[in-house]
């Protein structure tokens, strides 16, 4: 594994090859169990805790390859890490129509992102049964591992042993088949709840106008809150943010076809079109309605597409809100190969600050990065709250969009950038970030990621120094394997090591 001490001027026109990128999202269907020997470097004694992370273990059933790595089967990967040594698990969750399709041995159901199922129109048409892949996130919450995925309800696994123990409704708060996002956020010192923790989480119910139901858990795992709100239009949203007093929503300028769906043409996924002309609408709904402060506000703001966020902050009627945007949604076709995306054609991914004045009701935007970038992850304690620094997954270069191969370090206040990149062959996903024990500055810990390395097919745990991108990796942790590029996930301080 390369690190990035390579010049850019040693890696001529592009810094990947497309044939190296394409190796990481082949299948990888065993599951392992071991103690990781093979290291560069030392793991810090300090580190201790869990890093769990999610994402498609298969991108294909039998031979029969899906049209999209958004359709793939949840494989959790378990890292623990224990007095400086680090075990590794995974696992499939062991959901309904994984165990269907692996005792099939073929394709039984059409996916979101454009999968059908062999047999043309007829296999398809009015087939509206989606499996639930629980292949988003995975979150460690009121002492249990939840497997997400944002259209149904989690899956409970065993957190010693990654065994899937079956769906979880929060003692009847869910009802069957009813969403619960993938992306929950934790408020740090919730003010409603005398100082602690607690999970925010949200469901979205799309139609004519869509239902966004807000979920608070205390740190047991009981719902504490429940409320929800009907807003204008079709929502396609992923994720949101927080603040200690609102939870805010961009809604996307999308519309959404169902005709092509229901005749079995197309896939869901493929059904939402991207309205340019129409603005993006930013939702600000109270956590705690109470006086003055009880409805709901919509801004506008020009077109984009935003995925994901990386924080929000209020300073008094005044939030900001820091998301990574794209031009347009990157579509996807029904012809197409994500294998063979043209980079180079499409949009990058860059942050950008909205400045939100809810007593004038306007928008403002700037932009704090261009470089191509995706995934972030900040300190947990400043969730929802002022902060300075944010890690994410980025190009290699400068400009231009491609695949992410580095992680850039973003000093706020004073505007500085640290990069450290795996280029030419090495491939990143989300980044985690570990607060070291006694830490004193919000950037002192410990920076996670798992990098696709295409010259030994295989992944590697690597461990940096938050404080310092520009120093090499503090360790590398070679796997017997490779990991397929995933989503999310999250490091929790308990250690998990099945006997």
């Amino acid at each position: 594994m390369q690190s990035f001490q390579i010049p850019e001027t040693a890696i001529l026109e592009k810094s990947y090859t497309r044939e190296d990128w394409q190796r990481g999202y082949e299948s990888l269907t065993q599951e392992f169990d071991y103690w990781i020997d093979d290291i560069e470097g030392e793991i810090p004694q300090e580190l201790q805790g869990t890093l769990f992370r999610n994402g498609p273990g298969l991108l294909d059933i039998n031979g029969q390859r899906l049209h999209h790595p958004f359709d793939g089967d949840g494989m959790i990967s378990r890292i623990t890490f224990v007095n400086g040594r680090a075990h590794f698990c995974n696992k499939f969750v062991r959901t309904e129509g994984y165990l269907a399709e692996q005792k099939a041995g073929k394709i039984l159901y059409r996916g979101v992102f454009g999968t059908q199922k062999p047999g043309g129109l007829l296999a398809n048409i009015f087939n509206f049964k989606i499996k639930n892949i629980a292949n988003t996130n995975v979150i460690y919450w009121g002492d249990k591992l939840l497997a997400l995925w944002e259209a149904c309800e989690p899956h409970l696994l065993d957190a010693y042993t990654l065994e899937t123990l079956g769906k979880e409704y929060f003692n009847g708060v869910l009802s069957e088949g009813e969403a619960f996002s993938a992306h929950p956020r934790i408020d740090p010192n919730c003010i409603q709840d005398d100082g602690a923790p607690c999970l925010v989480n949200f469901s979205i119910k799309p139609g004519l106008s869509t239902t966004i139901t807000i979920f608070e858990l205390d740190p047991t795992g009981k719902v504490l809150r429940k409320q929800a709100h009907s807003v204008p239009g079709f929502c396609f949203i992923h994720d949101f943010v927080i603040t200690p007093d609102y939870c805010i929503f961009f809604q996307n300028p999308v519309a959404f076809n169902p005709i092509p769906f229901a005749l079995g043409i197309r896939a869901a996924g493929e059904c939402i079109k991207f309205q340019p002309n129409q603005p993006t609408r930013i939702i600000v709904i109270p956590r705690f309605p109470k006086g003055e402060n009880t409805g709901i506000k919509i801004l506008e703001t020009q077109a984009g597409f935003v995925f994901h966020h990386v924080n929000a902050f209020a300073v008094g009627n005044e939030i900001y809100i820091d998301s990574i945007c794209y031009d347009s949604l990157p579509e996807v076709e029904p012809d197409s190969d994500f294998r063979q995306v043209d980079f180079d054609a499409g949009f990058p991914g860059q942050i950008w600050r909205f400045h939100l004045n809810l007593q004038d009701e306007t928008v403002e935007r700037n932009l704090i990065e261009s470089r191509c970038c995706e995934f972030s992850s900040i300190h947990p304690d400043h969730v929802g709250r002022a902060y300075r620094y944010i890690y994410i997954g980025a190009g290699h270069a400068e400009t231009g969009n491609a695949p992410l191969q580095a992680l850039l370090k973003i000093d706020l206040e004073s505007g500085e950038r640290q990069l450290w990149s795996a280029a030419p062959r090495g491939f990143i996903g989300e980044p985690i970030f570990v607060p070291r024990p006694n830490a004193q500055t919000e950037d002192d810990g410990w920076l996670l990621a798992l990098v696709y390395d295409a010259a030994h097919h295989r992944s590697d745990v690597v461990i940096l120094d938050a404080r310092d991108l520009a120093k090499d990796a503090i360790a590398r942790l070679h796997l017997k394997h490779h990991i397929p590029y995933g989503l999310h996930g999250n490091f929790t301080s308990k250690i998990f090591v099945a006997n």
